[in-house]
């Protein structure tokens, strides 16, 4: 596939590999004070390299580029052919099952996105240039997008956790748009950990004391690593708690340990990696990934129940770091109500599908319509939660 555009050619890689990390990173870090890790190079080519995203785990890398005519990489998207719908977060199986029960093939489709990663981000990557029309380019994208959908007979394709701006411009094309929502924590230039404690309620305030003392108490001392301070035995201690948490729960776990490895090789500088330790052996931990001016945490495993650890490793040591390295908010993953009382409020998140059978991308339109105004309200109501103080609290 090689069609023109608007002036560009349009293409389909098979692997991150094929373009160099120059000339993708152009396109997906163009800023580094708003730089999302999970979209650089790096990242993508830890994924495949490691064996986690591959055809034969169901994400078959076909992610699409877009060249002028001097041969300059100016937009790309990652993309892969799914197979299931695994380790997405924007769960559409029951539209599978409803189209599959019609007598379709819902499957194989199309999936702009980060494997395994519910982080919001742009997924429309386009490179600066002087006069240039960004947009266009993106509008040049999502055309792409539906026209390899079309050409390689797949039923539908499905963007997710993107960005607002590109939410819109999905709008304009035509789409179907679908909201969610997470809870993210946002730093009101605190200066410290007492700085933010001080923005809640009186309730709050002293809940949240309480719950870091009681880790203390258990003899649990907690750390965060970054850097070279990440040491390679680390991430053994690291997998095995998030391996026993799929164990547990889901099966065998999305991400190999060589991706750990990898991530060590190239990215520690972008990881923040918090482990947790009771009498000297490590009990606990959890991942977060640094961007330009965000914190987004990931994966948390532990080997017992101790009290309260989950929330000091996932969410305070994130808004500790967070502070400290002036980073402006912290994403810390898919839902949980009980974030609210910590400091974590509702923030939306954004998705967008092109579904070819006309019938069937009616009734997907009609849901996520009324999913919307269900949503919407859903988030106006935790906001009534929010433990952050008020002026009448004052």
């Amino acid at each position: 596939m090689n069609p023109k555009t608007d002036g560009f050619s349009i293409r389909l890689i098979e692997a991150i590999g094929d373009v160099s990390a120059d000339r993708w990173n152009a396109c997906a870090l163009p800023d580094p004070t708003t730089a999302n890790p999970f979209i650089s190079h790096d990242f993508l080519h830890a994924l495949e390299a490691s064996g986690s995203a591959t055809g034969e785990a169901g994400w078959l890398p076909r992610h699409l580029i877009v060249e002028n005519d001097q041969g300059e990489l100016v937009a790309a998207a990652p993309m892969y052919v799914k197979g299931h719908s695994q380790g997405e977060y924007v769960f559409d199986w029951g539209w599978a099952d409803a189209f599959e029960q019609a007598g379709g093939n819902y499957y194989p489709k199309l999936q702009v996105a980060v494997p395994f990663s519910p982080v919001t981000g742009p997924r429309l990557l386009v490179r600066p240039s002087d006069g240039g029309d960004q947009d266009k380019l993106r509008r040049t994208l999502i055309s792409g997008l539906a026209e390899v959908t079309e050409r390689l007979d797949l039923s539908s394709v499905h963007v997710t956790f993107s960005t607002a701006e590109e939410w819109n411009l999905f709008k304009e094309a035509g789409w179907i748009r679908r909201l969610g929502h997470q809870f993210h924590w946002h730093n009101r230039d605190y200066q410290n950990f007492d700085d933010f404690l001080g923005s809640l309620v009186s309730r709050k305030r002293k809940s949240i004391r309480k719950e870091r003392r009681e880790v203390a108490a258990q003899g649990i001392t907690v750390a965060t690593y970054s850097g070279d301070d990440i040491r390679p035995e680390h991430w053994d201690v690291f997998y095995r708690f998030y391996a026993s948490t799929y164990d547990r729960k889901w099966g065998a776990p999305y991400l190999t340990r060589e991706f750990f490895s990898i991530l060590h090789e190239t990215m520690r500088d972008k990881v923040a990696l918090v482990l947790a330790h009771a009498d000297g052996t490590a009990v606990a931990g959890a991942i977060n990934l640094i961007g330009g001016n965000a914190l987004y945490g990931r994966n948390w495993g532990c080997d017992e129940d101790f009290k309260f650890l989950h929330f000091e490793a996932c969410y305070y040591q994130a808004i500790d770091f967070a502070i400290e390295n002036g980073l402006q908010h912290v994403e810390a993953g898919t839902k949980g109500t009980h974030k609210i009382q910590r400091g974590y409020l509702p923030t939306p998140t954004y998705s967008a599908h092109l579904i070819r059978h006309e019938g069937f991308r009616d009734a997907v339109a009609d849901f996520c319509n009324r999913e919307q105004e269900m949503t919407t309200a859903e988030m106006a109501a935790f906001a009534d939660y929010s433990p952050y103080r008020r002026p009448e609290n004052e």
